[in-house]
């Protein structure tokens, strides 16, 4: 299958080309209408089909996988490893959505969740998409004055966290961040979940709103919760980024694009499949972590590495290690994190049976030449860089190791992924520019699936925020770029009136 063929046809025609991709989740009703844009820049995918994201990562591989690991959760803060296999994490999904659903969470309602890299987190998220809620997680140890902003915007109606996080060993308690947040918030929950894995020893509990997971685990750990099936628009999470007057910003996420988004680029982008193990080293509370920590391995039927922990600790070559002993294929990480990696002894690289690994993905910022070359040589192993945003939710621009990739060019993220009509426009005169010109990096609406559908009640803002940048109708990334003559983009920078946009540098972790 060849890229420029099946781009074309993303493109030229849309219609045909995404009922094909649909057929890679499953439906509880079929789509009536596979893109609907009738009211642009606003668009609509896979109309009057039903689905539910937590029984496409979970429920419907019971049968042929029920036995295979679905969730690596490792701690080398806690030294603590959870291997939970499809099978049981449907136990566990079950149990936490029947504690959910105990405290009054059903379809529509808003959850925030506000916890560390642990397998209760994945849980959660999955309990909230079996419920039909929509789930808003928040990173962890995020300032209480910016938990207290998000509370107000979603309105939950229950706030999900752990006790603690670790960072180099560590204790970071998060009740405190979390008490100051809802004294602060004008619309709190009326409870508080609490996951302790014992790590704050002063932990304070408010009697009549504070709820300790383990006391109600007990109760419902046998329990059969039915799917909540969802028409495909109907919103799956909110994903907060900061905004240019000082609210914060709700992208708003549907079910069934999002679902198919995430299938195609498992296969295409990452080359993932059922029974393969990616390892992404994302937070839970960023884009990526819930795109490729949670929803995408799944949906496909793969292994999810979930790591807490540094890159450096207990060595510089712990990532490693664990993608030698659980045959890690791809690997998803960020500039950044490679670059500490750079200050180490680079024979760490070395140390470890890498046989089984084939591709490191970085995103996040863009990708110096300096350290693409010294991880690529240092392991010997394609490393990919790709672009996206927050408000994308899946990449923007990338390669097709699940195709035919294109060579690595270093310094750019490559060509157009399916669906996103890409141009680089000049900012004065909105023509198109030339090959090795500076412009804006934008997009012909409709977006495609698994974007953001709108910002959470506030349409106006979306499209403020996003079209109006331009006397086109266009989304603006707000990031400059150029094409050179091959077609590659490279991604240069912020544009000055870049605020709030969980852009490539600064938001997708």
């Amino acid at each position: 299958m060849r890229y420029e063929d099946e781009y074309r046809r993303s493109i030229e025609q849309p219609d045909e080309f995404w009922a094909e991709q649909a057929r890679a989740i499953h439906w509880h009703k079929p789509p009536q209408t596979i893109l609907e844009y009738t009211n642009p820049p606003f668009r609509k995918w896979f109309v009057g089909g039903e689905t539910n994201l937590c029984y496409n990562a979970i429920d419907r591989h019971l049968e042929a996988r029920g036995d295979q690991l679905a969730l690596v959760a490792i701690s080398t803060e806690t030294n603590v490893t959870r291997r939970l296999t499809y099978r049981e994490m449907y136990r566990e999904v079950n149990t936490f959505a029947a504690v959910l659903a105990s405290l009054g969470v059903k379809k529509g309602e808003r959850v925030v969740i506000y916890m560390p890299n642990m397998a209760e987190a994945v849980f959660a998220v999955l309990a909230c998409a079996r419920l039909g809620a929509v789930h808003s997680v928040v990173f962890g140890g995020f300032a209480s004055h910016n938990l207290a902003l998000r509370i107000d915007d979603a309105k939950p109606v229950l706030l999900i966290c752990a006790d603690a996080g670790m960072r180099a060993g560590k204790v970071i308690a998060y009740k405190p961040l979390v008490d100051d947040a809802l004294r602060a918030a004008k619309s709190p929950p009326p409870h508080v979940l609490i996951v302790s894995r014992g790590l704050d020893k002063a932990l304070q509990r408010v009697a009549g709103r504070d709820v300790d997971y383990d006391e109600l685990r007990g109760a419902y750990e046998n329990a059969e919760v039915p799917v909540e099936w969802l028409e495909s628009n109907e919103p799956s999470y909110l994903l907060y980024t900061s905004g240019t007057t000082g609210k914060p910003k709700g992208v708003q996420r549907d079910v069934g694009g999002h679902a198919v988004a995430l299938a195609l680029s498992m296969r295409t982008v990452f080359d993932v499949g059922p029974g393969q193990v990616m390892f992404s080293t994302s937070d839970v509370g960023w884009a990526v972590g819930h795109s490729y920590n949670i929803y995408g391995p799944l949906i496909v039927g793969a292994t999810s590495l979930l790591y807490e922990g540094l890159p450096i600790n207990p060595d510089p070559g712990i990532w490693w290690k664990l993608c030698a002993e659980y045959g890690v294929r791809t690997m998803f990480s960020s500039p950044t994190a490679i670059r500490v990696l750079k200050k180490q002894d680079p024979a760490w690289l070395k140390k470890h049976d890498l046989s089984q690994f084939l591709w490191l993905f970085l995103a996040g910022e863009p990708l110096d030449e300096p350290t693409a070359r010294w991880i690529t040589e240092g392991l010997g192993k394609p490393v990919i860089d790709n672009y996206w945003q927050t408000e994308t939710g899946w990449p923007v621009l990338c390669l097709q190791p699940g195709l035919d990739m294109k060579p690595i060019r270093f310094g750019s993220p490559g060509f157009a992924n399916f669906g996103y009509k890409l141009r680089v426009i000049n900012e004065v005169t909105g023509k198109d520019a030339e090959a090795g010109d500076k412009g804006v990096l934008v997009i012909e609406p409709p977006l495609p699936p698994g974007c953001m559908t709108t910002i959470w009640h506030d349409d106006a803002r979306f499209v403020k925020s996003y079209f109006s940048h331009f006397k086109e109708l266009l989304y603006s990334s707000l990031d400059w770029a150029i094409r050179d003559a091959d077609g590659y983009t490279f991604i240069l920078g912020r544009h000055a009136r870049n605020r709030g946009v969980g852009c490539h540098a600064r938001k997708l972790r």
